[in-house]
């Protein structure tokens, strides 16, 4: 599916597939954490079994400013993480969203549109 970005000067999903997702037209076929402002960068998280507390820290390593919001996309279909792994972005009030990658993209950009701070974590596949 093809998306058009609103703004050019964030970093928004220009399109995805079952395996790879496309961030301002450039091809990702690994998973990968996405804000508006700091871009894209890879997820060493491979498939959503594979989920621990440390995976979900990771997301906040590379940004200058904490997410109001993390969007967990989580493959091919809806999958909820057990709580106890999203205690630390619980802690520091981070509020956490679940829903299967393609929806996370789609919504991903109208929060980055609108100026939010969102991370997107994006597992493709699986």
């Amino acid at each position: 599916m093809k998306l058009h970005a609103d703004k050019a000067d964030r970093y928004a999903i220009t399109a995805y597939g079952a395996d790879w997702i496309a961030v301002n037209g450039e091809r990702h076929t690994r998973s990968l954490l996405l804000s508006a402002t700091e871009g894209a960068t890879p997820w060493d998280c491979h498939r959503f079994a594979d989920l621990t507390a440390a995976h979900f820290d990771q997301l906040l390593q590379p940004l200058t400013e904490p997410p109001e919001l993390v969007l967990l996309g989580s493959g091919s279909r809806l999958r909820f993480v057990r709580p106890a792994l999203l205690q630390g972005l619980m802690a520091r009030r981070i509020g956490v969203e679940t829903m299967d990658t393609g929806a996370a993209c789609r919504t991903y950009n109208i929060l980055a549109g609108e100026g939010r701070r969102v991370v997107a974590a994006l597992l493709l596949g699986d």
